[in-house]
């Protein structure tokens, strides 16, 4: 089954307001079942909204929009609904009481814009919106169904929530999943080319997406089929055969992060990590710390930017810094070293480059990161070059630096 999603707003199209909405909306919808075909965002304006209408009418079979139900000059989506649906209207008691009762609990009195409200369309199905003023409108019409929600982000999920078991019942007999394989260690280019012969014979059902960002590649497999336990098994059987291929470079699935997956390995052994931050200015640490509960293995971060916070602090030997430069395999090893040291950690991370935009030499580029980890096993150092702009540069750094540890811990280095 394909769906589309319409949202309606000046403030979306001028920037002033982030959609969220289509992002929750997708996600459900292909949990339920149905394909997105489409997103599409319009203005408040009656002729625009019905053009999209009759667009998304030709593409699905079932067309989700959101905004436009409010109670002001500017939310015009129920005159066009109005026309659109041949409507006419009728005045719906139980809106109203509910109007009445939402708007007194907020201590606001109800206007003639609030009873307009109440009068809704007399040909649809009214979705109970728990947080609003405004009850979801479901209408069917040439084999197409449509579900007109509000815009507010709190106000649609409710709308939805209550929704959905019609859609389902509108997606019976179809199913979609997706999986997704976290991977870091291999650009985008290299990676397709070292699973290529797996992606070329993947099932008919099966299909995959490259989701790549700063210091990660995403892999999405999407099934389509008969039931979700179906296409579970030939994804999970598909995943299998990866790990087989790129077992140092998958750390973890869908939802993960690597901050979060490397707490839990430490948390499983009972260790304690520190970090020495040059380039990357205190970026890996505030990941460690996002997670919560990381207290009970995080023992904390020297922030060593400049040299003589690596003298004084992480004790580094200063003949080093002379003789091999702040950027380099000799100094950043001193400082996890120090670090691990000083902070009595079983671990400890240690960064040191050239985030740029300037600084760089021939030798040593903007983008030439050094990173250590000192740990029980040894110490582990490695250089990279991640390129010229600086904020990819840290997160690419902190990226890498995490995903060390983590093969540090597993004996994978």
């Amino acid at each position: 089954m394909k769906a589309e999603i319409i949202t309606i707003g000046d403030e979306l199209l001028i920037g002033q307001v982030v959609d969220t909405n289509s992002a929750h909306i997708a996600q459900q919808l292909n949990d339920a079942g149905l394909d997105v075909v489409h997103i599409a965002s319009v203005a408040d304006n009656g002729s625009d909204i019905v053009s999209a209408l009759d667009a998304a009418t030709a593409r699905a079979s079932a067309v989700l929009i959101t905004g436009g139900l409010g109670p002001t000059n500017d939310d015009r989506t129920k005159q066009s609904i109005l026309g659109y649906f041949h409507s006419g209207t009728r005045f719906d008691q139980g809106v109203f009481q509910h109007i009445t009762e939402l708007l007194s609990r907020r201590g606001v009195s109800v206007n003639e814009r609030n009873r307009d409200q109440a009068k809704v369309p007399d040909n649809c199905t009214l979705i109970y919106n728990p947080l609003g003023t405004a009850p979801g409108l479901w209408f069917e019409k040439n084999n197409t169904t449509y579900l007109f929600m509000p815009g507010v982000p709190y106000e649609m999920v409710a709308v939805l929530s209550n929704a959905m078991p019609l859609l389902h019942n509108h997606a019976s007999g179809s199913a979609i999943r997706h999986k997704t394989i976290l991977t870091q260690g291999l650009p985008e280019s290299m990676l397709a080319k070292k699973i290529e012969a797996w992606e070329s014979a993947l099932p008919e059902n099966l299909s995959l997406a490259y989701l790549p960002s700063p210091g990660l590649v995403k892999l999405r497999l999407t099934g389509r089929g008969a039931s979700n336990k179906e296409i579970d098994i030939s994804i999970n059987e598909q995943v299998i055969n990866l790990k087989k291929i790129i077992p140092d470079y998958i750390f973890g699935y869908d939802q993960d992060t690597i901050e979060r997956v490397v707490g839990d390995l430490l948390k499983e052994k009972g260790a304690w990590l520190a970090t020495a931050e040059s380039c990357t200015g205190g970026a890996i640490a505030s990941m460690i710390t996002s997670v919560p509960g990381s207290s009970i293995y995080f023992r904390g971060s020297v922030v060593a930017y400049a040299n003589l916070a690596k003298l004084e602090l992480l004790h580094v030997n200063e003949v080093l810094i002379r003789q091999y430069g702040a950027v380099s395999k000799e100094v950043v090893e001193a400082m996890a070293a120090g670090a691990r040291e000083i902070l009595h950690a079983d671990y400890a991370i240690a960064t040191s480059g050239i985030a740029g935009p300037d600084g760089g030499t021939d030798d040593k580029p903007v983008g030439t990161v050094w990173i250590a980890i000192a740990s029980p096993g040894g110490m582990f150092s490695a250089m990279h070059r991640f390129g010229d702009e600086r904020e990819r540069n840290i997160r690419r750094a902190s990226v890498t630096a995490l995903n060390m540890l983590r093969k540090a811990i597993l004996g994978l280095l």
